[in-house]
Formats: structure tokens, sequence, C-alpha cells
């Protein structure tokens, strides 16, 4: 089981980026998919999580209207449409896996120690 994130890199504050998290060894069709990201000096945070079951979405407070989160099966991937974005939003970001049903993603779908399998991260950097 291997996941792959990118699509990292520094921006200025407003702009967009697109993380990609591709998986390997699996089948993203089974599993819940979550973002999290890491700023310096700071705890692991859920960001967003997508359902395998009915695509249900997730969104870490901060981030609602801004992320959008998404799947594609078929290309095995999950993806994170980062807009408008702020300089607080600087972090390395990370995507994990568990499989559907062995949590209540309505409940822990943004904590990180809910999850199984983890990518390396992407650095996202916004600049003011």
């Amino acid at each position: 089981v291997q996941l792959q994130a990118s699509g990292g890199g520094l921006v200025p504050s407003g702009g967009s980026l697109k993380l990609s998290c591709v998986a390997s060894g699996f089948k993203l069709d089974y599993y819940v998919i979550g973002w999290f990201r890491q700023a310096p000096g700071k705890e692991r945070e859920g960001v967003s999580c997508i359902t395998n079951f009915d695509s249900s979405t997730y969104y870490l407070d901060s981030v609602k209207g801004r992320f959008t989160i998404s799947k594609d099966n078929a290309k095995n991937t999950v993806y994170l449409e980062l807009d408008d974005l702020k300089p607080e939003d600087t972090a390395v970001y990370y995507c994990g896996a568990v499989e559907d049903g062995q949590i209540s993603v309505a409940r822990y779908g943004l904590l990180p120690i809910a999850y199984k399998y983890w990518g390396q991260g992407t650095l996202v950097t916004v600049s003011s």
C-alpha cells in the first residue's frame, strides 16, 4: 500500500493549487482518503476527507468554501483543490487512507490517528 502526494508549490496569497494523491497497491474504491497538513511547530491536522461508499466529504472549518476534495477511482487518485490560499495554509500536506467501514468518518474522519496508511508530504507555501 503506497500513497504518493504531489502538486505543492509556492503561490501568492489568493492563489490556487491542486494536490494529487495517487494510490498504488490497493484500490481507492474501498478506502476513506484524507488530506492533512502540518505546519512547522504544529501538530498534524485534518483538512478534508472523502468516503468510498457515497463520496461524502468533510472539511476543516477554516478551509470550507476554499478547498475541494474529489476522487477519480479510474485513476486511483484523490485530489484537493486549494483556492483563495492564505499564508496560514502554509504547511506540508499529506494524504492518508483507512479502510472504509473501519471508522466513523463523521466523527473521526479528520483525526490523523484514525488513518493507517500515509504518503510522503508535499509542501505548500503561501506568500503574503
